[in-house]
């Protein structure tokens, strides 16, 4: 679908609008009602709110609230590496609002499309993860199968290999797409920039990773073994997003206290002096 801005009940909000061959084909629509089973069930800070749907008549549109900041990739795209503090608060936005799809019952919510352009800034800063065109209810089965190979994704830079493998995944490859997601908003530059979009999948499916380039400093705390641990190649080995809170927290915690003891050391220095 195609989103365009408009006024309803006098507010300004997101409309995505699908094509007049929705109604018609029958994989379409059921995408579409999909998406729509989603966003109703959803309420959370750090995921975008669902507001209403058109599904009786042509075009068909679902209707979220409009976040006018604009989606994290072009806020990367214009700020580069973020400040350490900032890369830590926004992971953490993008880890509840995950944590609470994941955790949602009866069944799960695998987002399957995490990537920067698919998490909003809302006015004051937060994240909000968005657009649930392709995710997937975790059933009972608790792993998931794509209907048809993914030879050809736009957004292969993000994906875990499982799924562009065709195999069997569940929430891990959530998982993996936030360590490079993470681990984008510390270097500055999106995961393997360097080689050519049809290129990275074949690294990941190879076992190779991007390449850890900023000063070790802004890896404190464990945060690079946190990234490691988040695209393990075995889905298995990734953390919950409940423990990668957890860690973050952590972190965020001795980023706090390091400030605060420069602070009083310098304040201590000036009045020596």
């Amino acid at each position: 679908g195609t989103f365009r801005l408009a006024t309803w009940r006098g507010i300004r909000v997101a409309v995505k609008k699908y094509g007049e061959d929705v109604l018609v084909d029958e994989n379409k629509l059921r995408a579409f009602r999909d998406e729509l089973a989603l966003l109703q069930q959803i309420r959370h800070p750090n995921v975008v709110q669902f507001l209403g749907a058109v599904t009786q008549s042509s075009p068909m549109m679902i209707v979220t609230e409009y976040l006018p900041k604009g989606d994290l990739r072009a806020y990367l795209k214009r700020k580069g590496a973020l400040k350490l503090s900032s890369a830590v608060r926004f992971a953490l936005d993008i880890a509840r609002g995950m944590n609470y799809l994941h955790e949602h019952k009866p069944e799960a919510i695998i987002h399957r499309d995490l990537e920067p352009s698919n998490i909003l800034r809302d006015d004051s800063g937060n994240l909000k993860v968005a657009d649930f065109g392709v995710s997937k209810l975790l059933k009972v089965a608790k792993t998931v199968r794509e209907e048809k190979s993914l030879t050809h994704l736009d957004t292969g830079r993000y994906v875990a290999p499982e799924v562009l493998c065709n195999e069997e995944y569940d929430t891990k490859v959530d998982v993996f797409s936030f360590a490079l997601i993470l681990q984008e908003m510390i270097e500055g530059c999106p995961p393997f920039v360097y080689k050519q979009d049809n290129e990275v999948p074949k690294a990941y499916v190879s076992k190779q990773r991007p390449p850890f380039r900023a000063p070790p400093k802004l890896y404190v705390h464990g945060l690079k073994e946190l990234i490691e641990e988040c695209w393990s190649e075995n889905p298995a080995d990734r953390p919950t997003f409940k423990d990668i809170i957890d860690q973050l927290l952590n972190i965020q915690n001795y980023i706090v206290r390091k400030r605060h003891w420069r602070v009083s050391f310098l304040n201590f220095y000036l009045m020596i002096c």
